[in-house]
C-alpha cells in the first residue's frame, strides 16, 4: 500500500524547493531544469515525481520534450498551516518592538537627567 505524498514532504528538501522556485517563473523541459543542479537527469526526474505526486508539478508531453510546470495552489496547504503561527510571532515581535522603543526613551531620559546632574556639580 502505497501513502499519498504530500505537499510538507514535497519542501522538505532543498533541491525541490529550488525546482518549485524555477518553475514558478517559467514552464521548463527536463534538460533546461537538469542544467541549474549539480545532479544527474535521472536525479531531476525523480524529484520532480516527488512534486507530480504532491500536485505541485504538472507534466506535459509537447513533441519530445516533457515541459514541467508549477501549480502552487497546493502550497496553501502550507500556508494555512503557518497563518496561526505567523500571527502568534508577529505580535510577540510586535510587542518586543513596542518595549525595546518605550527601554531606549527611559535610558534617553537617563542620560539626560545624569548630564543634568554632572553640570550642577
Amino acid at each position: 500500500m502505497q501513502t499519498r505524498r504530500d505537499v510538507f514532504q514535497a519542501i522538505a528538501d532543498p533541491t525541490r524547493r529550488e525546482i518549485i522556485s524555477l518553475l514558478s517563473y517559467q514552464q521548463l523541459n527536463l534538460n533546461s531544469l537538469a542544467n541549474n543542479f549539480a545532479i544527474s537527469r535521472p536525479a531531476i526526474s525523480q524529484q520532480i515525481k516527488i512534486l507530480v505526486d504532491c500536485g505541485l508539478v504538472q507534466v506535459t508531453q509537447q513533441g519530445r520534450e516533457r515541459y514541467c510546470e508549477a501549480k502552487l495552489e497546493e502550497l496553501r496547504e502550507i500556508a494555512n498551516w503557518i497563518e496561526p503561527f505567523h500571527r502568534h510571532w508577529t505580535k510577540r515581535f510586535d510587542l518586543t518592538l513596542e518595549e525595546s522603543k518605550g527601554d531606549k526613551k527611559k535610558g534617553k531620559k537617563k542620560k539626560q537627567s545624569k548630564k543634568k546632574k554632572d553640570k550642577n556639580k
